[in-house]
């Protein structure tokens, strides 16, 4: 008679396998979100980029914004392709990167309604996105055409509305060319979620580059979505 001696693993060892499987995999996941992240902040970066410098093309010649919107911007060529969204009934919305939604449009340069400045506005950022961009480095003298750029949570921004902002200055439809920055405001940390920053080239309070102090009070949003705004003449 022969006797066959089998090993396999033990249960211990199993579990041991099936540990490090799972660390590996917790962080590859890790690894693969956040440099989604990046990527996603970086083609935000593009986009805004060429549509600020295709919307002062565009318009360069007619000395002002008006009948600026999506659709106008969608018709003109403006818009990348990869923003453009086809819904029911043929129904064109502008999306960015992060799933949310980009509105365009006319806003005041040097008075309300002048149409003399245009405004983009993303909603729908996470946190670190919204911080990001808020301190990026989108211009601080006139030659870049920045008047003012602002962030909070989703629909604080007060981007594309074509009123201003008067009860408490927020937005950077309440900022204009050639006026002070009473109107940029930073924020108090105190963590309210309708907290917003705005940062205007040359002002003392808060200039550009936002500040990180102020951009990470503005992108505090815990329970909703966070949305940067830029306004350009």
């Amino acid at each position: 008679m022969k006797y066959i001696n089998e090993n396999g693993r033990s249960m211990v060892e199993m579990l041991g396998v099936l540990a490090i499987i799972g660390v590996l995999s917790v962080g590859g996941i890790a690894g693969y979100s956040k440099a989604m992240n990046k990527y996603k902040i970086n083609k935000t970066t593009d986009q805004v980029s060429m549509l600020v410098a295709n919307i002062r093309t565009l318009f360069s010649s007619q000395g002002n914004y008006k009948d600026l919107s999506n659709a106008n911007a969608i018709k003109f060529g403006v818009v990348p392709e990869d923003m453009i969204k086809t819904g029911s009934n043929n129904a064109q919305t502008l999306s960015n990167a992060f799933g949310g939604e980009v509105k365009i449009g006319a806003s005041g340069g040097r008075a309300l309604n002048d149409n003399e400045a245009f405004s983009i506005v993303y909603s729908g950022l996470s946190s670190e996105a919204c911080v990001t961009l808020a301190t990026g480095d989108w211009g601080s003298g006139q030659a870049s055409g920045l008047i003012a750029i602002s962030a909070g949570t989703n629909g604080n921004t007060s981007g594309v509305t074509g009123t201003e902002d008067s009860a408490t200055g927020k937005g950077v439809d309440a900022v204009y060319l050639g006026t002070s920055d009473d109107k940029s405001e930073k924020c108090d940390g105190t963590g309210s979620t309708s907290c917003t920053a705005i940062a205007v080239p040359g002002a003392d309070k808060n200039p550009t580059p936002m500040s990180v102090t102020s951009a990470v009070n503005a992108c505090s949003c815990t329970s909703t979505t966070c949305e940067v705004a830029w306004k350009y003449y």
